[in-house]
């Protein structure tokens, strides 16, 4: 397999970097604020994917737990106050991000959509927040199975 990210462009790359942010920022910010708890419950769960993920995107998640932290920071301040619209924001940069997703190559794309599923779940239960519609919300052809 090629290099999986060298037919991107580098804000597309930028975006699957952000990926786990994003969902992580839904998770946290319950009732138009930032929940500290779940704030902190999301940066863990971004350090500990670095270890749980399968070979394959490990250099993935660890180029994303380079920067999660500042990232998360930088959506909370963009994304404030966390409204209907500002989750709408949130659910296009989510859908552009899949379309990111289904220019890798095949094998990869199915690892990361398929661990991304998987991370936004973790956080989901972890948080007991409600937003499942914002997450990778629609099927990528031949990516699913």
């Amino acid at each position: 397999m090629t290099k999986p990210f060298e037919k991107l462009t580098t804000e597309e790359v930028e975006q699957l970097y952000k990926a786990p942010v994003l969902l992580s920022v839904l998770a946290s910010c319950s009732n138009n604020q930032v929940n500290k708890i779940q704030k902190a419950d999301a940066i863990k769960l971004a350090h500990l994917k670095t270890f749980t993920a399968i070979s394959l995107l490990l250099p993935y998640y660890i180029e994303v737990e380079k920067n999660f932290k500042k990232l998360f920071e930088a959506a909370i301040e963009q994304y404030y106050p966390f409204d209907d619209a500002k989750r709408i924001t949130i659910k296009k940069e989510i859908d552009k991000i899949n379309l990111v997703i289904e220019k890798l190559d095949i094998e990869y794309a199915r690892a990361l959509h398929k661990s991304l599923k998987n991370y936004a779940s973790h956080v989901k239960r972890s948080t007991h927040n409600v937003f499942v519609d914002f997450i990778l919300p629609l099927p990528i052809p031949g990516l699913n199975g």
